[in-house]
């Protein structure tokens, strides 16, 4: 009887061992789940702090004539929103929106219709109209940093 009063007692120990070493364990499995959490959180958190919101300056639409085809006389109406890189640039299009326009409707003026219904056409009046807001507004102008020409409005008739 000695024997099983010895051996029941080690198994109690071992049992008891067990329980704390599977406690332990689950301790150090849940603080690294809930510090990954937190890191997760930091780095979503820094990179929201990194975004900035893109900047848009809204061109009214408008119709101007296009030049004449063999289908004779079109128009063009379009509304144009420019993404700039900062608040500087976005500045300078607001101030001078007169002449943002008159460049716009000069250039446009100039094209057929045939040249702007297709997807290439339209992304190569995208680059004319940046090369041509490109030149200066104003003396000593720094340059405008326009990335994107939007079309949110384009009917050729």
């Amino acid at each position: 009887m000695a024997n099983s009063k010895g051996g029941s007692s080690k198994l109690l120990w071992l049992l008891l061992v067990l329980v704390l070493l599977s406690s332990a364990a689950a301790g150090v499995a849940i603080y690294m789940v809930m510090n990954n959490e937190g890191n997760a959180d930091d780095n979503l958190q820094s990179q929201q702090v990194e975004r900035q919101s893109p900047i848009f300056v809204t061109i009214d639409p408008f119709t101007v004539n296009l030049a004449d085809d063999r289908y004779g006389s079109r128009l063009l109406y379009a509304g144009i929103s420019l993404k700039v890189d900062n608040q500087e640039s976005r500045n300078i299009l607001e101030e001078h929106m007169p002449q943002v326009r008159s460049r716009l409707l000069t250039l446009f003026s100039g094209k057929e219709a045939q040249d702007l219904t297709s997807p290439e056409g339209k992304r190569q009046l995208s680059q004319e109209v940046i090369a041509t807001l490109s030149d200066p507004l104003t003396e000593r102008q720094p340059p405008l940093e326009i990335r994107e020409v939007l079309f949110t409005e384009f009917i050729v008739q």
